[in-house]
């Protein structure tokens, strides 16, 4: 699905990127994990087509990347609402621009609300929703497209520890039902063990380590010893990244 090959990018005289190799099966998920500033929300956007490489490609089945995907959904970290939209015309705006009729608009909003549980909100606006609705909803305006790939940029950061898993929980739901792609760049050693087949481990513009994570899927990880295993040894990982610089 996914190819990086020699990824190089640069903001001015700033290398945010070098070199760059990773491959991302399809169907299959990654977690990309590392301190601030090293990169990795760079490469996200990068596979998103949001940022053009100074070196190297993105392939995405075969293809160069060369520009946003209309098959590629992204979730941002604010959710990226629009204020003055309710939540039906935020959900709905994507197929209006692709020009889909009325009658499949209706149909596709109204099931992916109420899969997502907020279909009794579809006539409020962001600020009346709270911070755990407003990313159902970010996550609804994505799925609702039905993209073959999935990017998250620190989709539940802004929660509180318990609508985070609430939000975790389900993204896994929706991806056993529906496997496709999917990215998600986190801080939360947590997370990426929780959503990550691979966690990949990044530190000042590199790729350090990537880890296969043979508990992914297992909706009651949480509880077992084997995930805590993981989060040690993933922790360790970055600990000693840190104790490198």
């Amino acid at each position: 699905m996914i190819n990086v090959r020699d990824l190089g990018v640069n903001y001015g005289n700033e290398l945010a990127l070098n070199n760059i190799d990773l491959d991302i099966p399809g169907n299959r998920t990654c977690a990309i994990i590392g301190p601030s500033g090293c990169g990795k929300t760079t490469l996200l956007y990068t596979i998103a087509g949001l940022l053009k490489p100074s070196a190297g490609k993105v392939l995405i089945n075969d293809e160069e990347v060369q520009g946003a995907r209309r098959e590629t959904g992204v979730i941002l970290q604010n959710g990226g609402l629009f204020p003055w939209k309710t939540v039906w015309d935020n959900v709905s705006l994507g197929l209006k621009v692709r020009k889909f009729d009325k009658s499949a608009i209706n149909q596709k909003v109204a099931a992916i609300l109420e899969e997502l549980g907020i279909l009794e909100h579809r006539n409020k606006y962001p600020t009346q929703l709270s911070a755990g609705q407003k990313q159902r909803v970010a996550i609804a305006r994505a799925l609702v497209l039905e993209p073959d790939l999935l990017l998250m940029d620190e989709a539940s950061s802004a929660l509180d520890a318990i609508n985070r898993e609430l939000i975790q929980n389900l993204i896994l739901k929706l991806y056993k039902k529906n496997p496709i792609t999917m990215v998600l760049v986190t801080h939360s050693i947590e997370e990426a063990v929780f959503l990550g087949q691979t966690i990949v481990i990044m530190k000042q513009a590199k790729i350090n380590h990537k880890i296969n994570n043979p508990y992914f899927g297992d909706e009651d990880i949480r509880s077992k010893s084997d995930y805590y295993n993981v989060c040690r040894e993933v922790r360790e990982l970055l600990r000693g990244e840190d104790e490198e610089q």
